[in-house]
């Protein structure tokens, strides 16, 4: 049984345009996906997946654009010394 088949899922109505559908029918014989309804909740869990990485990237963004250069220095450290095994006590 997939993720899907176990989540509860709410019966709604919407009305799209003819484009709309086509895509969501398309979408669904590339994905093989059961229905339409299945294929329509892919494509809208990837764009909340997509959604989230953007916030995420912004909130990134915001930190470095905003961190002082000390901050930014021990960030470089940290990277430096875990990329080298320096955190698990592995030699270099």
């Amino acid at each position: 049984m997939t993720i899907q088949a176990r989540v509860r899922k709410m019966k709604r109505s919407f009305t799209l345009t003819p484009e709309a559908v086509a895509f969501v029918g398309e979408t669904r014989q590339k994905r093989k996906a059961r229905s339409d309804s299945e294929a329509l909740d892919l494509l809208l869990r990837e764009l909340m997946l997509e959604a989230k990485r953007q916030e995420i990237d912004a909130a990134v963004k915001q930190y470095y654009d905003t961190a002082s250069a000390e901050e930014l220095e021990q960030q470089r450290e940290w990277a430096e010394q875990t990329s080298s095994g320096m955190w698990m006590g592995v030699p270099e």
